[in-house]
């Protein structure tokens, strides 16, 4: 079997390589180890691997570690799937259950509470799963998370920030004590439900502006989605778009800089958010439950709020995942772009100075404790 795969060496590299073709498929990739013994065991391996794809295709080869490359390589988040490729690494996708997931996750996570495990775990292991499906190496699934066993739910002492949605009118108090730029964010937030690392990410082509639509190609999820953009937000959207320079990206700091990912974290604004904490408490006023997460949890809650079907707000926030939410990505959705204009827009929101000419006001920096 392996007689069409030889084994050979690089110069540039110790260890054993593998080339060659097996019906049509051409492989050249290394070993991993310089021992001999070890590399032809690796070759007989590699060899069924290869023959077994050519007949039956990749849905029975495709192992969790190269679906999980492949995932990264296509813009997918690394957070958390290190942990998840030495578990599962070499195992191919159609050998995984859902009771090795749950193994997996108490493994990892074995004092974590079921959210963690769910955030920690659950989710980028289905986000690579998904991509998998998209490129037909693995069928369809719908894995089961963990859930919260009943009466165990316990009140916390303390209100995280972020954790909790506020009023608009409470939110547009706030962001107007912050920079300009950090406000721009905020404000585009608090009017799609996106995810702080979606809006960071999001570039031109992703906007149309015309069709009050934006796309984010690859959601924590794994899959593209599309997002209703608040007819308030429109201008600023015009404004943003019209930068010159070859920056792709919509949104960027208060230096004309791109906001560094890190990891699905908002912690890039923190500076604008303690500054405006600071203002307001030199006013008397104390508001310190806003985070950018604060506006992803307020836009669900208003939605709901607002009468809009639970389905409908899923489809918006991204958390609807059967087949048929897939077909909201590149068409807009009037009914859609409806539910996000129940949104209130407060007047104070309306008279930030920045609404003039955001472009120009998006280099502004306001230092703390200043007004």
């Amino acid at each position: 079997m392996s007689a069409l795969l030889k084994l050979v060496q690089r110069k540039d590299s110790p260890n054993w390589w593998i080339r060659g073709t097996v019906r049509g498929i051409s492989v050249y990739e290394t070993t991993g180890t310089a021992e001999r013994d070890a590399a032809e065991i690796i070759l007989t391996i590699r060899a069924k691997e290869v023959l077994d794809e050519s007949i039956f295709g990749k849905k029975l080869s495709v192992t969790f570690d190269s679906a999980a490359e492949s995932y990264l390589l296509s813009g997918g988040s690394h957070r958390f799937l290190k942990p998840l490729r030495q578990r599962f690494g070499p195992t191919p996708l159609r050998s995984i259950r859902q009771n090795d997931l749950d193994a997996a996750a108490i493994k990892l996570f074995p004092d974590a509470a079921p959210e963690t495990r769910n955030r920690q775990c659950y989710t980028p292991f289905i986000a690579v799963w998904n991509h998998a499906v998209g490129n037909d190496w693995a069928d369809l699934r719908q894995w089961r998370r963990p859930r919260k066993a009943k009466g165990t739910t316990r009140r916390r002492l303390i209100k995280r920030s972020g954790s909790h949605p506020i009023d608009y009118e409470r939110a547009a108090r706030f962001i107007a004590e912050m920079s300009p730029a950090p406000a721009m964010v905020m404000t585009a937030l608090f009017y799609t439900g996106m995810r702080p690392i979606e809006l960071f990410t999001l570039e031109r082509s992703d906007v149309d502006l015309k069709a009050r639509w934006l796309v984010i190609q690859s959601s924590k999820t794994g899959e593209p989605r599309g997002i209703p953009m608040h007819e308030f937000i429109a201008p600023l959207f015009t404004a943003l778009l019209q930068r010159k320079d070859g920056n792709p990206h919509v949104f960027r700091t208060f230096r004309g800089e791109a906001y560094t990912i890190m990891a699905e974290s908002g912690g890039q604004l923190s500076n604008g958010i303690v500054g405006a904490r600071k203002r307001l408490a030199a006013k008397g006023v104390d508001i310190n439950d806003v985070s950018p997460y604060t506006a992803r949890h307020s836009v669900s809650t208003q939605l709901v709020i607002n009468g809009i079907h639970p389905h409908i707000k899923d489809q918006i926030l991204g958390h609807a995942v059967t087949d048929m939410s897939r077909h909201y990505t590149a068409v807009p959705q009037a009914h859609l772009i409806e539910a996000i204009n129940t949104l209130p827009v407060p007047q104070e929101w309306r008279r930030m100075p920045w609404w003039g000419d955001p472009l120009s006001w998006s280099r502004r920096h306001v230092k703390w404790g200043r007004c």
